[in-house]
């Protein structure tokens, strides 16, 4: 399977989890998936403050390759699997 694939089949089973993470650990594992699939922040800050929240844990992912972010995606997603699936 290729890490592509990989990380399609952990993205989709994390979104059908029983349970929902804690803010910082969903917060984590959103700013790797944004950073995976689109890269460094393409946006401006928002105002609102949960998008607000969304935007500063993805602009501390600057700079990862995207390979890299999936990888660490595949990682932590793992580690939270048995707490929340």
């Amino acid at each position: 399977m290729s890490l592509d694939e990989q990380f399609a089949s952990v993205a989709e089973s994390v979104r059908n989890w029983k349970k929902k993470p804690s803010d910082n650990e969903n917060l984590a594992l959103y700013s790797l998936f944004k950073q995976a699939t689109i890269g460094d922040v393409n946006i401006a800050e928002p105002s609102d403050l949960i998008a607000k929240a969304k935007f500063k844990a993805w602009t501390g992912r600057k700079g990862i390759s995207q390979d890299d972010a999936k990888k660490q995606y595949i990682a932590l997603a793992e580690q939270y699997q048995s707490k929340y699936a």
